[in-house]
């Protein structure tokens, strides 16, 4: 998957330290995956929720974090629409942005 852009979760990191290294560790499986169905990514991830408009809601660092992502499956690209804590999650639209 090529995945756009890594900032947003850098930016994520530097505020909260302990988000580093799961959210790396992410971005290498993601970069390697070539996912085509939703049904393969939860093979990977279990615990990933999906949404509406080709949205992925991933669990970071056992559930403190989270990651949702926009995906073209034809085209093999994964966009990061937001990088947060649990509770500002809860005050988004997951779905919609």
């Amino acid at each position: 998957m090529r995945i756009i852009s890594i900032k947003r979760m850098r930016e994520f990191w530097e505020k909260h330290r302990d988000a580093e290294q799961p959210i790396k560790a992410w971005y290498e499986e993601a970069k390697k995956a070539s996912w085509k169905t939703p049904a393969e990514i939860k093979l990977q991830y279990r615990s990933a929720s999906f949404l509406a408009n080709n949205r992925v809601v991933f669990n970071i660092r056992g559930n403190k974090y989270r990651l949702v992502i926009a995906l073209k499956y034809d085209f093999q690209i994964c966009y990061i629409r937001f990088m947060g804590t649990h509770s500002e999650y809860d005050k988004i639209d997951a779905a919609e942005i």
